[in-house]
C-alpha cells in the first residue's frame, strides 16, 4: 500500500527521498530499460553561473522536478506560419496542477522562455523538460521554476517553430512519453515512469534508497563491499 495519500504527497516524497539513479535501477529491474531521456537534457540551473541566480539558496529547488507529463509535439518551420506559434498558447492554457510541459520535435530555436514560464506556473504546472533550448535565462531563473533543457539559445521560435499537437505520444531518444506518465528529473538526468506502474516503481525505489543508505553506513563502518553486497543486495 502506498505511503502517500495523494499526488502532492507522492511528488513531495519523490523530491525529498529519491534520485534518478535509484529510480532508474528499479525500472531496469522491472524490464523497463529505456526510460532515461538523452544525457544532454540537464537542469538549466546547473548550466549557468551562480551570478545569474536572484536567490542562490533556491538553486536546489530547481535541480529536481517530479510531475505528470504533458507531452508537446513541435515542428521546425521556415517563415511565419499562418497560425503564429501553432497551438502553443492552447497547450499552455490547458496545463493543470502538477503537470510538466515536455516538448520535442523542433531544434532551430528556443522552445521556452520567460513568458512561457510565467504562464505554466500560473496554471499550476511544476516544470518544463525540453528536448531543445530555452532563452530569457535570468528571467526564467528568477521565477524559481524547474526547467530542464539541452542548453540556452536566444533565437526566437515565432518564425521557426510550430506546436503541432499536445497531450499526444512523443518520442525523445529511446523513450516514448505518454500523457500522464511520471517525469522525474535531477542533476543526473530525466527519466519517465510509465503511469501504469508508477506506484510500484516509487514504492520499490523508496525501499532501495533506504537500503543504500544502510549499506553505505556499514561500508563506512568497516564492512567489506563483498560482504555488504551479499547482505544488502544493492550497489
Amino acid at each position: 500500500m502506498a505511503v502517500w495519500k495523494n499526488d502532492d504527497e507522492m511528488f513531495a516524497l519523490m523530491k525529498e527521498r529519491l534520485y534518478t539513479p535509484v529510480v532508474g535501477d528499479i525500472l531496469d529491474q522491472m524490464g523497463y530499460c529505456h526510460q532515461f531521456l538523452p544525457a544532454n537534457i540537464r537542469p538549466l540551473v546547473s548550466q549557468v553561473p551562480m551570478s545569474y541566480y536572484v536567490n542562490p539558496a533556491e538553486a536546489n529547488n530547481r535541480l529536481k522536478v517530479a510531475g505528470f507529463a504533458c507531452p508537446v509535439l513541435e515542428n521546425d518551420v521556415y517563415g511565419a506560419p499562418k497560425k503564429p506559434f501553432g497551438y502553443m498558447t492552447e497547450a499552455l492554457d490547458q496545463l493543470k496542477k502538477n503537470d510538466i510541459y515536455i516538448a520535442t520535435g523542433a531544434h532551430h530555436s528556443a522552445l521556452w522562455g520567460e513568458l512561457l514560464t510565467a504562464s505554466a506556473k500560473a496554471r499550476g504546472a511544476v516544470g518544463a523538460v525540453l528536448d531543445g533550448y530555452t532563452r530569457d535565462t535570468p528571467q526564467v531563473l528568477e521565477q524559481n521554476f524547474p526547467v530542464f533543457c539541452t542548453g540556452t539559445w536566444a533565437q526566437d521560435s515565432s518564425v521557426r517553430t510550430y506546436v503541432f499537437d499536445y497531450r499526444c505520444d512523443i518520442e525523445i531518444g529511446q523513450v516514448t512519453v505518454h500523457d500522464g506518465d511520471i517525469v522525474f528529473g535531477d542533476v543526473d538526468g530525466v527519466l519517465i515512469i510509465p503511469k501504469t506502474i508508477m506506484e510500484e516503481v516509487v514504492e520499490r525505489a523508496l525501499v532501495k534508497a533506504s537500503t543504500e543508505k544502510t549499506m553505505r553506513k556499514a561500508v563506512e563502518g568497516g564492512m567489506l563491499v563483498t560482504e555488504a553486497f551479499a547482505k544488502f543486495g544493492v550497489l
